[in-house]
């Protein structure tokens, strides 16, 4: 049955989907061009033969997982690969879409690509959620940057001793007027952008909370396991469930820390051994999320109101993790900065270990919601 397998490649974008074949026998040909829409998909997929015998791929892009789905609904096995995994020739100029179908086609066939997870529904509209909030937050640092450069050109600066964005700040923005016309409305369209991102945010954070009420109960409980964490409340949780999906399909911590970039890049030969920044060559929104929660490490071992708050109904064996996870990433953050090392590395150091413990209580509470 695996000599007549046809692996087809599609180069996907928004209107049209290139497609080529790789056939059992060696041979590699085109198809052409069709149009991006279900009733075209459907067509080729009957041309090409039985559903069991197709296998086809393309790269992970703008155009999401609709594809995938629609395959999968006609029977077609599919993957969605990593495009910066796929193997190019050294001194090839030419690239086409054609190509580089064809391409993929022959990668596919040969065994040389790497899949990504693909998130049911209901992770991938949490992922959306997740997402757009992050979004928010970072046209809030925009406009809040805005304004204050647009203050500070005209030397218009807080008094000594007041916190930037406090309520105190904000009201002592409403008392700041300008003579010129149109630099007053510069100023109030500064303040209603700064407003806008900051009701944009409270919207989406209730949104987040009524989307993970309204989850599945595997994913309600693994949110809630990690947030035992210090560091981790529920909108880090909800970015990690989202990006990650199901830990248990990690086999070892160190697959999940690569899977975020935190490990270090290498560069060895013989008895050489070069080790440089991170990868980054990971899930960025992860690696963020983890980073912010990493700075929580600097501080002493500690259970304050909120966090015992949440850890409230966890089993023992979770709060465990997370207790063990506070003593050995506090004295690590210690050491190392204690030996020289700049903060910024050693957070990244912390963030890449807190990774373990993210697995291990994971792994943990995923057979609870069983």
């Amino acid at each position: 049955m695996t000599t007549k397998l046809r692996y087809v490649g599609l180069d996907v974008h928004a209107e049209t989907i290139a497609v080529a074949v790789a056939e059992a026998d060696g041979e590699v040909r085109g198809l052409g061009v069709i149009p991006n829409r279900p009733e075209s998909i459907g067509r080729l997929m009957r041309k090409l033969g039985p559903a069991e015998r197709l296998r086809a791929c393309y790269e992970a892009g703008p155009c999401g997982y609709v594809l995938y789905w629609q395959l999968t609904r006609l029977g077609v096995r599919c993957e969605v690969v990593a495009p910066t995994l796929i193997p190019t020739k050294a001194g090839d100029r030419v690239k086409t879409d054609r190509r580089d179908a064809e391409r993929l086609a022959r990668c596919y066939r040969a065994g040389d690509l790497t899949a990504v997870w693909v998130p049911d529904a209901a992770t991938e509209a949490l992922r959306d959620l997740v997402r757009a909030r992050e979004a928010a937050k970072q046209d809030q640092l925009r406009a809040r940057h805005r304004l204050g450069k647009f203050l500070l050109r005209h030397g218009r600066q807080p008094p000594d001793g007041m916190k930037t964005w406090t309520r105190r700040h904000r009201d002592w923005l409403a008392t700041v007027r300008f003579e010129a016309l149109a630099q007053q409305a510069t100023l109030v369209d500064y303040r209603h952008e700064v407003d806008h991102a900051g009701d944009r945010i409270v919207r989406l954070e209730g949104a987040i909370d009524q989307a993970v009420a309204a989850a599945p109960a595997a994913l309600r409980t693994v949110i809630a396991a990690l947030q035992t964490l210090r560091g981790i409340r529920q909108v880090g949780a909800v970015t990690i469930v989202s990006e990650v999906g199901t830990l248990r399909r990690f086999a070892h911590p160190r697959q999940l820390m690569g899977y975020s970039g935190t490990v270090p890049r290498e560069h060895s030969s013989g008895s050489a051994i070069r080790r440089g920044a991170i990868t980054k060559t990971g899930n960025a929104h992860l690696r963020r999320v983890l980073i912010e929660a990493a700075w929580a490490y600097r501080q002493g071992p500690s259970c304050s109101g909120a966090l015992k708050q949440r850890q409230v109904g966890q089993p023992e064996p979770i709060t465990a993790i997370a207790w063990k996870a506070q003593h050995r990433l506090c004295a690590r953050y210690r050491r190392l900065v204690g030996r020289g090392k700049p903060k910024q590395h050693v957070v990244t150091v912390i963030a890449r270990e807190l990774l373990g413990f993210i697995w291990a209580i994971g792994v943990a509470a995923e057979p609870l919601a069983a």
